[in-house]
């Protein structure tokens, strides 16, 4: 489960400020039914720790300070909740990811085989399914509905973007005597989740709210990898690779593959990694130009003249300052629309060589809906099974507001209120993006360096 792109070192700076105590409904009094050995069990008081320099370590460690660590994940010796009395609910929120179906079916394996629970139900199309004026009937969950839904592509219980009133959810939630909410989404699910837990609280209910991070993009603050990353970046080296062929079967070839990330560019630096045939990746981290000796459009004359073809990777929020519209438009979430830069791009290459008197071919992929709505590959439908557990033994342990998280090496707890403070994003000095430029040969396209 270890991934390369992110190791996820602190600075002193982050550690303070993060949170890592977890909030709990109540004493977990009730003895687990989970037929496990004992050393299986863990306790809160089993630690992650998380990774510092050393130096701020050893200061910590002479001011009788621990080190800072998060709450270890897996199944407790003793439960908050009842298995006879108690009734899970699982929503799914957001754009489609592979994986989402075998998150859903390991949490209902888990509570029925493991817990015995077997009231689950889930809700139809993301938080609308909670409002009633839309009028989607739940689901029914149970091992034999969801024991196939792991080989389909996209969510079982289907999803929705934008706000819905939390004072009504909360209402649902109470009205049909839910214990559990599992919220299967990305950031804006998480903030909502945030929300809803507060709710809540301020009510002086008894329910849980877990959440497991789901985002195509791996920009999840406090998560290593998102499932969903790994399916993502073997189809992306698939449409990588159709673009070198059209782009080396004809003189002064061009093969331009968009690919998602609209904030992080995980996905394009990890597929550039991956397939070794990538002469420019961009990404919406890295500030480019097009114009100018040392702009983009220059290099990549000067590679088309030297080798007659190129492979360009841009991730979808790479060069917004020139797509940008103004004023900005916003979709139901609250997310500014993106320019479309992979056309700009195209557009903008054609002209450039053709007052340049030299002929190109294009050729332009964008295979961003194919590769969301596949279903998972092997690794991460294994990450699914594990993320889909650890969220059930958190839940019925009776812990709230938190999220699911593999973190250095290990499944952990994060408040959910730390996992929404901030978006994860390539780190351009790090080893992982160097590697990226060594494999490339490229460099930064500024004319002010």
């Amino acid at each position: 489960m270890s991934n390369i792109c992110d190791p996820m070192e602190f600075t002193e700076e982050i550690i303070e400020d993060i949170e890592t105590e977890i909030e709990v409904l109540g004493p977990a009094k009730i003895p687990s039914p989970l037929n496990l050995p004992h050393q299986c069990f863990v306790t809160d008081n089993n630690r992650v720790t998380l990774r510092v320099n050393y130096s701020y370590l050893s200061e910590r460690l002479s001011k009788g300070i621990g080190a800072p660590s998060l709450e270890l994940a897996g199944p407790r010796p003793y439960i908050y909740f009842d298995p006879s009395k108690t009734k899970v609910a699982i929503v799914t929120c957001g754009g489609l990811c592979p994986g989402i179906n075998d998150v859903i079916r390991s949490i209902v394996m888990t509570l029925y085989y493991s817990y015995g629970v077997n009231k689950i139900i889930g809700f139809r199309y993301g938080l609308q399914g909670f409002i009633a004026h839309y009028g989607h009937p739940v689901v029914e969950l149970n091992p034999e509905v969801v024991k196939d839904i792991h080989s389909m592509g996209g969510t079982f219980l289907g999803t929705s973007r934008g706000h819905q009133e939390i004072e009504e959810i909360v209402d649902t939630l109470e009205r049909m005597n839910i214990q559990i909410l599992f919220m299967i989404g990305g950031d804006g699910t998480f903030r909502a989740a945030t929300k809803i837990k507060d709710e809540i609280t301020r009510r002086g209910l008894k329910i849980a709210v877990v959440a497991i991070p789901k985002t195509i993009d791996n920009d999840i603050w406090l998560v290593s990898k998102t499932f969903g990353f790994d399916t993502a970046v073997e189809l992306a080296c698939e449409a990588i690779r159709c673009a070198h062929t059209e782009a080396i079967a004809v003189p002064y070839g061009i093969g331009l593959v968009k690919l998602m990330g609209r904030h992080s560019g995980f996905i394009a630096a990890a597929a550039t990694l991956a397939t070794k045939e990538v002469n420019f990746c961009l990404v919406p981290e890295m500030d480019f130009d097009l114009d100018g000796p040392k702009g983009f459009l220059a290099e990549l004359e000067r590679r088309l003249l030297a080798r007659k073809h190129a492979v360009i990777v841009v991730a979808e929020g790479a060069g917004q300052k020139y797509v940008r519209k103004d004023p900005p438009e916003y979709d139901v979430s609250g997310n500014i629309k993106l320019g479309d830069i992979g056309r700009y791009l195209k557009e903008r290459i054609e002209k450039y060589f053709k007052e340049k008197n030299l002929e190109v071919i294009i050729r332009y992929i964008d295979p961003s809906y194919i590769i969301r709505s596949v279903p998972a590959n092997v690794e991460d439908r294994m990450y699914c099974g594990f993320l889909g557990q650890y969220a059930v033994h958190a839940g019925m342990a009776g812990k709230t507001g938190l999220m699911i998280s593999y973190l250095n090496d290990q499944f952990v707890h994060i408040p959910l209120k730390e996992a929404v403070k901030k978006r994860k994003q390539l780190n351009l000095q790090s080893r992982f993006w160097l590697s990226v430029l060594e494999s490339t040969g490229q460099r930064d396209f500024l004319n002010s360096q």
